[in-house]
């Protein structure tokens, strides 16, 4: 018969083995004994089990509780170590990730039901065994026994005929000592690590949170359109090209509570006749050519929404006349229609042009102006908020690497150097572009300063990458490739002072750097003619 039972104690020394003499005693056998300490009292579980006929549970609880200092006992159904356990492997048995676990001696001792179905083993059969006597993709978690760490390395297997492919971190597991006791290994499938940073990076459903900046310019413009953003009241981005306009009438909308759509349209784009049937609609008939039935405008498109009316500074006259009777009125009418539609969208306008000049000069309505600029904000160009420039750099790396399938990227010091200190006249967008052309033409995982090109750089890279016109076309690739190589190493060397910056400029590492440099038979010797120690270096070809 086996018993498991509580006794609550007045804590002191030798409670554990006054219990353990107590059952050895009557000839019963303890599998497990657990003390919890609260405050002054003592709780003990144990689990015990005896092999005399006669013996009844009424009857071992009678001989416990002639133990000193105990105030209560009970029969429980679970001990607290059983508890938890079970809630491990409920929680262990439902992660989305792959864990197995092997001990010093490399046998398998846990593994959760996601990677029992993706390594094809089985609990019963497998745990126990040596994971080299097992048909695993590989075998790098021992390496971890000896104290290596391996964090999202990729890898792929194929069971019954499917291809999984996911990101292994491996880490040690130690005992209190410190001493390695054992290694576990974290599987994340890959296809839905993908699958959620798609979703992040092409998301449309823009909030505040997506908005990268921890400047002070930069936290003011999203405090001030956060205490904005639940109003009806008209507002007006201001800021230069590229400086996330868009980006933050998204966020207003979001946060404003509005069921409806977020409707946009750029006003520099389309001509007068077009823009007003765009923005108002038409009724059947109305003109040549169009939608029979005619066509609901963007005001009634936005209905309890948005609409956002980008480069409005670019507006027509005649079309500024209209919209600023529909923003009067709250009524629109279609072109060729006689009735008046009411409409219930907020209205979000965006300009890079300075609107009090166009005033004076008379190209923008002043009564548009003022009906417009209740509540402007004016965002701050990107030489106004350098210090974003690392985390915009981060954001948009992460997001090209998750598109691109690639491993995770990032820039060399000199890189983001030369990042920071670039004028930016088009601001985020230009960033954006210029960072996703580095990542292009970089090929290692540490982007250096050699591939962040501004304005017409590109094109003196692609002219520099041209083989020579004595080329054959029927040269090897490897050949072409060893050719420009090697152009890249000389053009890199003869502008660092050493291997080492060199290595630096390029993104690899200086053994990495000696071995190319052997390869194309190139070397680096000391000009001589001082006698300073920061000796120049050059390169003999």
């Amino acid at each position: 018969m086996r018993l498991k039972s509580e006794l609550i104690f007045i804590d002191r020394v030798g409670i554990v083995a006054d219990i353990s003499a107590l059952l050895a005693s009557f000839e019963m056998s303890i599998h497990s004994m657990e003390v919890v300490q609260t405050g002054d009292h003592a709780l003990v579980y144990v689990a015990f089990e005896t092999s005399r006929r006669n013996d009844t549970a009424t009857h071992i609880l009678e001989r416990l509780s002639r133990i000193k200092g105990l105030e209560q006992i009970r029969l429980v159904e679970t001990l607290p170590y059983e508890e938890r356990e079970n809630r491990f492997k409920v929680l262990f048995d439902n992660m989305s990730d792959g864990v197995f676990s092997i001990d010093a001696d490399c046998c398998l001792k846990t593994i959760n039901r996601i990677a029992l179905k993706a390594l094809d083993l089985d609990a019963d059969r497998d745990i126990g065994r040596d994971i080299r006597a097992l048909d695993l993709p590989d075998l790098d978690i021992i390496g971890c026994l000896n104290g290596r760490k391996y964090t999202d390395v990729k890898k792929s297997l194929v069971s019954k005929g499917r291809r999984f492919r996911y990101l292994a971190t491996g880490r040690p597991i130690r005992d209190a000592a410190g001493g390695i006791i054992g290694a576990m290994e974290i599987a994340k499938g890959l296809s839905e690590i993908e699958r959620m940073a798609r979703s992040i990076t092409e998301s449309k459903n823009i909030s505040f949170s997506d908005i990268i900046g921890q400047s002070r310019a930069m936290i003011g413009a999203i405090d001030f359109a956060q205490k904005i953003a639940p109003t009806d009241a008209v507002v007006a981005l201001r800021g230069d090209s590229g400086t996330g306009k868009e980006l933050f009438a998204r966020a207003i909308h979001s946060a404003s509570g509005r069921n409806g759509s977020f409707v946009a349209i750029n006003c520099a784009a389309l001509p007068e006749q077009l823009l007003e049937s765009e923005l108002f609609g038409y009724v059947d008939g109305a003109f040549t050519g169009g939608r029979k039935g005619g066509k609901p405008g963007l005001f009634e498109l936005a209905e309890k929404g948005t609409l956002f009316l980008d480069e409005i500074a670019e507006m027509p006259m005649a079309s500024q006349a209209k919209i600023l009777r529909a923003l009067q009125d709250r009524q629109v009418r279609r072109i060729g229609g006689m009735r008046e539609i009411p409409y219930d969208a907020r209205l979000i306008t965006a300009t890079n042009r300075d609107l009090e000049i166009l005033v004076k000069k008379k190209v923008f309505r002043n009564d548009l102006y003022y009906r417009i600029n209740v509540l402007p904000i004016h965002l701050p160009p990107l030489t106004q908020r350098r210090d974003d420039i690392p985390l915009l750099v981060e954001h948009f790396l992460f997001d090209l690497s998750s598109k691109l399938e690639r491993s995770a990227r990032c820039l060399s010091p000199r890189a983001m150097e030369k990042m920071i200190d670039y004028a930016w006249p088009g601001n985020v967008r230009e960033l954006k572009h210029v960072v996703e052309r580095a990542h292009i033409l970089c090929e290692t995982d540490v982007i250096g300063e050699q591939a962040v090109l501004f304005g017409s750089q590109p094109e003196m890279w692609i002219a520099d990458c041209r083989l020579p016109e004595e080329a054959s076309k029927d040269t090897p690739l490897r050949v072409r490739m060893d050719t420009h190589e090697r152009r890249i190493l000389v053009h890199t060397l003869e502008r660092a002072a050493s291997i080492r910056e060199a290595a630096r400029r390029l993104g690899i590492s200086h053994p990495t750097l000696l071995a190319k440099m052997k390869k194309h038979e190139l070397q680096m010797v000391r000009n001589i003619t001082t006698g300073r120690k920061n000796e120049k270096y050059k390169t003999i070809i």
